[in-house]
């Protein structure tokens, strides 16, 4: 029994050396996670308010690898469905004031994708959207470098006259408007209802040999959201909102962008 027992002990230790071990591992971690991430302070801060944003400091770090990993789980979509037509499309001419341009006409040399972003401007319409308005302001800001890597467009339901007359007013100088009054992109794409009421969808394509393939559109617009909460399916394109929500104000309940504050 002696033996026995003897052989015994150094299991015993063994496993009690283990369970220590990863009590010290566990206690690490604790550790770890309760230091503040960087050693940066601000003037006058309170140990309360730097336990309180290192938290939230956490949080954001989490919210950017879910972001990226979002972004990275757009990218591996498999290819949506072929366009089901060459769409044509109005666009401005310096010679004829207006032309036909085909959606395969839209991809420019060495670049496979088109971003379309549906801007709710029907010809029932008065005025145009102040919201789609308010994003394309932002859009127009960063067309020039976006078009560096992708094919960017905006497309509405009215004329094109109409819309370049709306465009120069706002001072829209970088974009590429097009106008879908002679086809059905709108309809197909969900820029518009059934009842002609226009949405502001955003598309993305990619070109595939001969074949266009729609990659994503932004959902969101179509999926129930939270008690409070708009769609927010443009958000990612769309500064107004994020600048709001950096504030100790957020974003609010009542107040919306508008076509003027004058």
């Amino acid at each position: 029994m002696a033996k026995a027992r003897h052989k015994k002990q150094p299991a015993i230790r063994k496993k009690s050396a283990l369970k220590k071990k990863a009590a010290r591992r566990t206690k690490l971690k604790a550790r770890l996670a309760a230091k503040a991430l960087h050693d940066k302070r601000f003037p006058n801060e309170s140990p309360a308010y730097r336990k309180a944003r290192d938290k939230l400091l956490r949080a954001e770090v989490d919210m950017r690898r879910m972001q990226e990993a979002l972004a990275a789980a757009r990218r591996a979509l498999p290819a949506g469905g072929a366009v089901p037509e060459d769409y044509v499309f109005d666009e401005s001419a310096d010679v004829v004031g207006v032309r036909r341009v085909k959606m395969s006409e839209l991809f420019g040399p060495g670049k496979d994708t088109l971003v379309l972003y549906s801007f709710m401007y029907g010809p029932a319409m008065e005025r145009p959207c102040p919201s789609c308005s308010s994003i394309i302001d932002a859009l127009d800001g960063n067309a020039v470098a976006i078009s560096q890597r992708v094919n960017l467009a905006v497309v509405a339901k009215s004329s094109l006259p109409r819309i370049l007359t709306f465009a120069k007013d706002r001072g829209w100088r970088h974009l590429r408007f097009l106008s879908s009054a002679g086809c059905s992109y709108n309809r197909d794409y969900f820029g518009e209802g059934a009842d002609g009421k226009q949405w502001p969808m955003v598309n993305v394509f990619q070109k595939r040999g001969d074949e266009i393939h729609h990659m994503w559109g932004s959902e969101l617009l179509m999926a129930p959201a939270d008690k409070g909460q708009d769609a927010r399916h443009a958000d990612f394109m769309w500064p107004l909102w994020n600048v709001f929500d950096a504030t100790p104000i957020g974003r609010g309940t009542e107040w919306r962008p508008k076509l003027s504050y004058s």
